[in-house]
């Protein structure tokens, strides 16, 4: 399977949130100091997202020219 062009890390404006999208289909969250706040799986649809984090709750999210829309969060492509 071709990892699709979103693979790599997402961050807020601040850099408060860290959003990393693994190739394979996992997620990896950091929030502030808190390395890993969330993990779990993902599945993307051309440009749709849907998350299962493994405590058990649902989210999804968008990409709209090259910003992910996710859970009232904009989150942008980090060039590092």
């Amino acid at each position: 399977m071709a990892e699709h062009p979103y693979v790599g890390m997402w961050v807020t404006k601040d850099g408060q949130i860290r959003h990393e999208l693994l190739p394979n289909n996992r997620y990896d969250e950091a929030r502030g100091e808190r390395e890993s706040a969330y993990q779990g799986r993902y599945q993307v649809t051309g440009n749709y997202i849907e998350y299962w984090d493994d405590t058990g709750f649902t989210a999804d999210g968008e990409f709209i020219d090259g910003v992910l829309y996710h859970g009232g969060m904009v989150l942008y492509r980090n060039k590092e």
